[in-house]
């Protein structure tokens, strides 16, 4: 039985909290750094990361943010959608 999407809708400050989680969740079981991570993403400083994980001043990861993560940490973009 194949997996469905859930229905998200990926704006809502919830949502967007949960996939923080998710994605801090994911990083710190592979031993990554948020540094780490924001390199492999492009940028130079952890803020991206850090912020979006914790949803800091409204920020939040966006889909080619999420993709990018699930090939560096090698884990399913449904991981990070998922409550």
């Amino acid at each position: 039985m194949s997996k469905s999407l859930p229905n998200l809708r990926l704006n809502s400050p919830i949502t967007s909290k949960v996939i923080g989680q998710n994605v801090a969740k994911v990083r710190k079981e592979r031993k990554v750094s948020q540094l780490s991570l924001s390199l492999d993403m492009g940028y130079k400083s952890v803020s991206v990361v850090s912020f979006a994980e914790i949803s800091l001043k409204g920020a939040h990861f966006n889909i080619a943010h999420l993709l990018q993560i699930s090939t560096i940490l090698n884990v399913p973009l449904i991981e990070q959608l998922s409550n």
